[in-house]
């Protein structure tokens, strides 16, 4: 019998999946999916998950991996705390019931982003929200302007929304996407800022910008064009690698054109990252792109907008990108691998050896688990029931139970059981289900998300007054000249630290390093060594790592974003020696 399911991964697509006979499907009619689903998901059951519980290496029963979990929280409660640390990569809303226990008796959470909270920061600020840009308007668009966003890696249901668009792709990498467009920017690492202030700048002067539009949204755009006027031209495009024609070309391609400008996450992994993101705005709302068919700019949308949480709120959190475990007597993870996703692993490290104790609930074997005194397996998507949303469009995707299995619990019956254990109240898992369900409605054969708008922000934006908040300053001081810069994109074959991960690096052949021999990447945080592969498409002063190479995160930062709380993966320069 065929069930019809979504996957829960970290992505904008969030597939509907056809669960047939034990095997996974693209749903062929789902407006999304196209029939066709990831390699990740194609491959989901050829993944080894964690069979049993194990408290300090020894296999134990559930029960008894409950009832050490129920003595340690009470244990912590009356000593130095506890801290939640969940991962945001499953995207079923059910995932924050565990919330909901542990803060009813008092736990610390987690605040901020290892992902795109600086982006979002900058586009709340700008924007009043950031409301999801539904693919239904990018295929409306004449243009499309993907900016470090490589769309087959990340977004790859996405494609047939590009077809017949003319193409712009600005990224420091000449991927293939980027060869297949009409124009590749190639810029810099961290120009991203300086390459957007220039185009507000030349859209001004060449007379492209919608003066009706920001007579209504935007009227202190030309406090904003006084302060492009700070950036020096000839400077800034040598720093970041581009010259005066680049701009020229981009241009020509916007003028008159209905335009969808998508945004990655890369671009806003500095301190300075909610300043690019609202540079970027900037562009869109100086050609009045927001509001108006087929035209848009589109972030990593707000995956909760329209679904008020029904679970406890905590009082008490740590920031996700520096978390100091050391602090707590009990450290709960689930679904996550902090050991390996955090910036600046030798001081993540350091700070969870250092934790009382470590209760580890996932899926999956890794660096995180692998230092747990106590390790819970958890179920899969398919063996329990779930209701997901997306950041990449506005659907709701109920996820039915399709197959039941012995091994692991779900996150409902794990959080009933700590709840039955210390009084918390406690309702149905049937009664919070149809509270998500409930904000859906279904709408020419698909769920949508009540509330959000098929063309977001064509009432105005929704800030305090209504108009678009440009950026009044910036804070631009990353070093575009000294050493190599280090980028970490999502690979083909993982997602983040799970599935098929990485174990090279790639620099470009003129690099000076014999590719086959073993390089030693070092920043001031730590070193790494990994075997050299060239790769023609990089700049020559780059170094790609992928996201999720074991050890990539010894050369990244504990520093965060100065908004939004982020991570800065890319906010500190690194030096190449051969071993």
């Amino acid at each position: 019998m065929q069930k019809k399911t979504a996957c829960p991964l970290d992505c904008y697509d969030a597939c509907s999946v056809i669960v047939d006979a034990g095997k996974l499907k693209g749903d062929k009619v789902h407006p999304y999916t196209h029939g066709y689903l990831c390699p990740h998901l194609n491959h989901f059951k050829k993944q080894e998950r964690i069979a049993k519980p194990r408290l300090r290496g020894e296999v134990v029963s559930m029960e008894t991996a409950l009832a050490h979990l129920e003595t340690l929280v009470r244990d912590a409660r009356e000593g130095n705390g506890i801290l939640h640390y969940r991962s945001s990569g499953n995207f079923g809303l059910m995932q924050g019931v565990t919330d909901h226990f542990f803060a009813s008796v008092g736990a610390a959470l987690t605040k901020g982003s290892l992902c795109d909270g600086a982006g979002e920061a900058g586009v709340v600020e700008g924007r009043g929200a950031n409301l999801v840009l539904p693919p239904e308007q990018i295929a409306e668009a004449d243009v499309v302007m993907v900016w470090g966003r490589n769309v087959p890696v990340t977004n790859s249901h996405l494609l047939p929304f590009l077809k017949g668009k003319e193409l712009i792709v600005v990224d420091p990498v000449r991927t293939a996407f980027a060869e297949s467009a009409d124009i590749h920017i190639q810029l810099k690492p961290g120009g991203d800022l300086y390459f957007a202030m220039l185009l507000a700048r030349f859209i001004v002067i060449e007379g492209m910008y919608d003066a009706e539009y920001l007579a209504e949204h935007g009227k202190a755009f030309e406090e904003y064009y006084e302060l492009t006027q700070t950036v020096r031209i000839k400077a800034a495009l040598d720093g970041i690698g581009l010259g005066l024609g680049d701009i020229g070309r981009v241009l020509e391609r916007l003028k008159g054109k209905k335009v969808a400008i998508l945004v990655g996450t890369g671009v806003q992994k500095y301190r300075h990252g909610d300043e690019v993101l609202r540079a970027i705005d900037a562009i869109g709302a100086l050609l009045g792109l927001f509001g108006k068919p087929g035209c848009g700019v589109s972030f990593l949308g707000s995956s909760s907008s329209g679904i008020p949480s029904p679970f406890a709120a905590a009082r008490r959190f740590e920031p996700k990108a520096a978390a100091a475990f050391s602090d707590y007597d009990l450290v709960f993870i689930q679904g996550a691998n902090p050991v390996a996703q955090m910036p600046d692993t030798g001081r993540v490290t350091d700070s969870f050896s250092k934790a009382g104790h470590v209760v580890y609930f996932g899926l999956y074997e890794n660096e995180t688990s692998a230092m747990a005194e106590l390790v819970i397996p958890a179920k899969t998507f398919l063996e329990k029931r779930d209701v997901r949303t997306a950041y990449g469009h506005n659907a709701m995707l109920e996820m039915p139970e399709c197959e039941t299995a012995e091994t692991g619990i779900s996150e409902y019956a794990l959080c009933a059981a700590l709840c039955t254990a210390f009084d918390v109240p406690l309702e149905s898992e049937a009664h919070y289900l149809e509270h998500f369900l409930a904000c859906g409605e279904a709408t020419d054969g698909k769920t949508l998300v009540k509330g959000r708008e098929a063309l977001p922000y064509s009432e105005g934006f929704e800030t305090d007054d209504g108009q678009f908040l440009f950026l009044e300053e910036y804070d631009f001081d990353f070093d575009m000249e000294e050493d190599y810069f280090l980028i970490s994109p999502k690979s083909p074959r993982s997602l983040n630290s799970q599935f098929d991960r990485e174990s090279r690096v790639y620099m470009h052949p003129e690099c000076g390093f014999e590719e086959g021999t073993s390089v030693r990447l070092v920043s001031e945080q730590g070193s790494l060594e990994l075997p050299l592969a060239y790769d023609d498409r990089l700049l020559t002063d780059c170094v790609l790592v992928y996201a999720g190479t074991p050890g990539v995160n010894n050369l990244t930062t504990s520093l965060r974003s100065f908004a939004g709380e982020n991570a800065c993966y890319q906010a500190n320069k690194i030096k190449v020696e051969a071993c």
